[in-house]
């Protein structure tokens, strides 16, 4: 039985590599799908529900285990969402001009798809929200729900303003945007400006690696020197400010940390983006050698077909898990405090049942993705994120 599903799974690769157009760049799928699944496990393993009484409160491991740091370095990968989309957006708001596509309309194409699925998880936590506190549960544990269950869409405004912004910001310089973030930090931590002023690197911080998005598309990246220079710079520059200006090392927010590296964006998170930038650079050709294998790349096509899904739906996943174990009693890695190796080892037990609970969370809500009330069955489903990345809106 066995060797019957993986011969029909390798069966199913094949047909979706023979399906994919040979001037489809396989690197920017494969680069998307790792980033989709960095900002997933970061979130799973850093992300923790104490169960305090009947109230539940948010915590990390990072708190007690400030050594574990390195973690968030390997799994915060928004600088890579961000590049991608930079350079698929330019790419496709090119190609929309040379086929008459007006920008309202390559605008509203982008958009209605990237925010449809929003929907469901808004009305679904809507719903949960009020049954909650209708039932007699502490705000304090339904705020705490909400809010990560709803934390990912933050990214997704960003995201959107930016992709209207494309016209404009397809030959900007990212050093413009990298001078702002060094005068917002410069004014709030050496002259003590309202923290306020900080807001302005939630735009700016992000353009970095979207206008290197939009340099990588009209063909200035290509050199591995500038893949090395951007690695190089972006890792000396985050290893001084961390070491010498005071920056938190870990680059994800920390509960009760005076500064969060990403909320919103500081120069040491802009810079560490920088070198993640110059890292993925330089994997294109591997990437794009590795993408050659049909099982691999039917993989990343499958995580390209549900990454709205995944993302959305992540935090979701984590929570209900949580939630529902809780008549179970504080079950270690789940409901107690991260204090400890002990709990790490526990989170990393309870990381297949998160997938599930997602992989639940995809069968009922994939419609939304698909754009509703698509049904088709079968291959052709996979196939049809094949269309070159500058049509398909969903490849953010």
């Amino acid at each position: 039985m066995s060797g019957r599903l993986g011969t029909a799974a390798r069966d199913a690769a094949r047909r979706v590599d023979a399906a994919t157009p040979d001037h489809r760049d396989r690197a920017v799928d494969a680069l998307r799908a790792l980033a989709v699944l960095g900002v997933v496990l970061g979130h799973w393993l850093v992300t923790a529900v104490v169960a305090d009484g009947s109230t539940l409160r948010t915590a990390s491991p990072l708190q007690h285990l400030p050594w574990l740091a390195p973690l968030s370095w390997a799994f915060q990968t928004l600088a890579v969402f961000f590049l991608v989309g930079g350079h698929v957006g330019t790419r496709g708001y090119a190609s929309a001009r040379a086929r008459g596509i007006p920008y309202h309309r390559w605008l509203r194409g982008r958009t209605a798809r990237l925010f449809k699925p929003v929907v469901a998880v808004l009305v679904l936590w809507t719903v949960v929200a009020a049954a909650l506190l209708l039932s007699g549960a502490e705000y304090a544990t339904v705020r705490t729900l909400v809010k990560l269950a709803l934390s990912p869409l933050w990214f997704l405004l960003v995201f959107a303003a930016l992709t209207a912004a494309t016209p404009l910001l397809a030959r900007l310089h990212p050093l413009w945007p990298l001078a702002v973030v060094l005068h917002v930090d410069l004014l709030r931590f050496g002259f003590g400006a309202p923290d306020g002023i900080a807001w302005l690197n939630l735009v700016a911080g992000w353009l970095v690696p979207y206008t290197l998005g939009a340099a990588w598309t009209r063909g200035e990246l290509e050199r591995r020197r500038t893949g090395w220079t951007l690695l190089l710079s972006g890792t000396a520059a985050t290893a001084g400010l961390v070491a010498w200006a005071g920056y938190p090392a870990s680059m994800v927010g920390v509960p009760g940390a005076g500064v969060s590296n990403l909320n919103p964006p500081t120069l040491a998170a802009v810079t560490f983006g920088l070198a993640q930038c110059g890292l993925t650079l330089l994997l294109r050709d591997r990437l794009r050698t590795a993408m050659r294998r049909p099982v691999a790349w039917a993989a990343v096509a499958l995580v390209n077909l549900s990454a709205m899904t995944v993302f959305l739906w992540h935090q979701t996943a984590l929570m209900a898990t949580t939630a529902t174990a809780l008549p179970a009693g504080r079950l270690p890695g789940l409901h107690t405090v991260p204090d400890g190796l002990g709990w790490v080892a526990a989170r990393l037990l309870w990381l297949p049942v998160f997938a599930l609970a997602l992989t639940v969370c995809g069968v009922a809500f994939r419609s939304w993705e698909r754009g509703g009330g698509d049904r088709r069955r079968g291959p052709s489903r996979v196939v049809r994120a094949h269309r070159p990345a500058t049509e398909d809106v969903r490849h953010v």
